[in-house]
């Protein structure tokens, strides 16, 4: 079925407001083509590059999460990492005119003080000129991880002095670095392997998770619609009974 024709078929029935995505799969791609490890994080970024432009023009969700760097990810060879972080500062640089005119609003969900100086000012720089557009809330995960985030919105508490008969669940859900950010409605992760890697531990509570073999660098905009089809087919009772 055509691209067009799918998109008419989602476009019938409600969607997710908030879908992340973790981006697995781009060393494996790399490895399957007897490529280096850099040229499989260079077509990642790509795809990620494709599915944001995508989403702008579509308008299908309102807020999307790409988990690009957890706080796991510094195990990995310091040429890598390093790497990493040019490839994203590279892209940050070389599309937020782009991005920012097609209404999209970057912001950095993670600790960025490890981060080096320039992809730190790359990433600024970015949120501050996007902060007024709402076509897409594109979040990109950097440095997260899920027990950081919860032991973030402890340490807020703590230092706001809050008594325990006072930190409630949605007092408590303020406190997140996510709290902006409505809660998932739905998670998907790449590469074939079925876990959440430490990624949203408070805030996947509900939602659906969908797991596909496709590499990163290759999900593209059909596979990402025929996940949200999936989405469709689900039925979501947060605990209730549904007669």
């Amino acid at each position: 079925m055509p691209l067009s024709e799918l998109l008419e078929k989602l476009r019938a029935r409600p969607l997710p407001k908030h879908v992340a995505l973790i981006m697995d799969g781009n060393g494996r791609w790399a490895k399957a083509r007897g490529l280096p490890r850099s040229e499989g994080h260079r077509q990642g970024a790509l795809a990620a590059e494709r599915l944001v432009r995508f989403l702008a023009r579509e308008r299908l969700v309102p807020y999307v999460t790409l988990f690009a760097f957890s706080t796991e990810n510094w195990s990995r060879p310091r040429e890598e990492v390093e790497f990493l972080f040019r490839l994203l500062e590279g892209l940050i640089r070389e599309k937020l005119r782009e991005f920012a005119e097609a209404g999209v609003r970057l912001r950095l969900l993670g600790d960025p003080a490890p981060l080096p100086a320039r992809l730190r000012a790359a990433i600024e720089e970015a949120e501050k000129s996007t902060r007024g557009n709402d076509a897409l809330h594109l979040a990109v995960a950097l440095n997260f991880g899920g027990r950081w985030a919860v032991l973030e919105g402890v340490r807020r508490a703590l230092a706001q002095g809050l008594a325990p008969d006072e930190l409630k669940e949605e007092t408590f859900r303020g406190l997140l670095p996510t709290a902006e950010l409505p809660d998932p409605d739905f998670i998907i992760r790449t590469g074939g392997h079925m876990r959440l890697s430490n990624f949203f531990l408070w805030e996947a509570a509900y939602a659906e998770l969908y797991f596909t073999p496709t590499l990163w660098p290759d999900f593209d905009e059909e596979a990402f619609t025929l996940a949200l089809l999936d989405f469709q087919g689900r039925t979501r009772n947060f605990g209730r009974v549904i007669t």
